[in-house]
């Protein structure tokens, strides 16, 4: 008796389970997934906020510095003997340089050109290591081992000294010289990654099922494999942005990027505060302290996404 009151218990369990109504819901994809769990991490929101804000200022810059970085209003206060560098007074919170100009518009302009040459310097890097990774992750055999010993032999090279010999090499010093060198170093990092992503493609199902119905090659490559290998890539460039600043930073203060200070740049700022930096340090410290905020907005932003997106390293 016991048993099959047991029995019927079950079934009727079993019953209620299968009578239940089925979520009818759409799926999820990957990236509203990702934003879920994106909107709810501190530390993206944090790294968010810092990018944009940084954005928005180099946006608006021009128009939000009090006076002409070029121009020196407080030339007069300059005395290379007793006052070389004039201090903060109304209207000039921060002080001028050696020059007597602005600091803060100097810093405020400054972030224009460090947001340019970081953002191209990244596209170009990316769009070199689109062409080289499609190359030998597509076509593989030959091609794929010509193509990855030479990113093996751009990547045995530190990347800061390939840096500076590309800048060197230039005949005369710009701010394209730190795009190009910055770009060419960041070409085998993409190239790496897009090439292995692209070749866990190649024998996924989706792939193996276009195959199989006879799909061209080409359309497989640029309609199947390479958007799906895109998510890691996107996110390795918010990283790279972070570090192709930090690069142009360190290529301007060894004077190879744009020679003239007309055009305030925050490396090149380091770079002239030198001769002063025992007596007036704050000539170093504030365009040090933007490179380390906004390097670490994008740092914090990128580990964020990567985290988000990459089901291995998910929380």
């Amino acid at each position: 008796m016991g048993v099959d009151a047991y029995a019927d218990r079950r079934k009727d369990r079993i019953d209620a389970l299968a009578a239940r109504s089925v979520d009818d819901s759409p799926g999820v994809s990957l990236i509203a997934s990702a934003w879920r769990r994106l909107r709810r991490n501190p530390v993206f929101l944090l790294g968010l906020a810092i990018t944009v804000s940084f954005v928005v200022l180099a946006v608006v810059s021009p128009w939000l510095a009090p006076y002409d970085p070029a121009a020196n209003p407080l030339i007069d206060q300059v005395r290379p003997q007793s006052n070389p560098i004039p201090g903060p007074e109304p209207g000039f919170p921060l002080g001028a340089d050696d020059r007597g100009r602005d600091l803060l518009s100097r810093l405020l302009v400054g972030s224009r050109q460090t947001l340019i040459v970081g953002v191209l310097a990244t596209v170009f890097g990316l769009i070199g290591g689109l062409v080289l990774g499609t190359l030998a992750g597509a076509l593989g055999g030959w091609v794929d081992s010509v193509v990855m010993r030479l990113v093996d032999v751009m990547l045995s090279i530190p990347s800061l000294l390939l840096a500076f010999t590309i800048g060197a090499l230039a005949a005369r010093p710009s701010q394209w010289t730190l795009i190009v060198a910055i770009a060419t170093i960041q070409v085998p990092v993409f190239a790496r990654l897009l090439r292995g992503t692209m070749l866990a493609q190649r024998h996924s199902d989706h792939v193996l099922a276009a195959r199989a119905l006879g799909v061209k090659p080409q359309a497989i490559v640029f309609r199947h494999m390479l958007p799906n290998a895109m998510g890691p890539v996107i996110v390795q460039a918010t990283l790279v942005l972070a570090v192709a600043i930090i690069d142009a930073a360190a290529l301007s203060f060894l004077g190879l990027g744009n020679p003239d200070d007309r055009q305030p740049e925050w490396g090149q700022m380091l770079g002239a505060s030198q001769q002063y930096i025992y007596d007036h340090p704050h000539l170093a410290i504030y365009p040090a302290l933007c490179i380390i905020v906004v390097a670490l907005g994008f740092t914090l932003m990128g580990e964020s996404l990567r985290e988000a997106l990459d089901p291995k390293s998910r929380r």
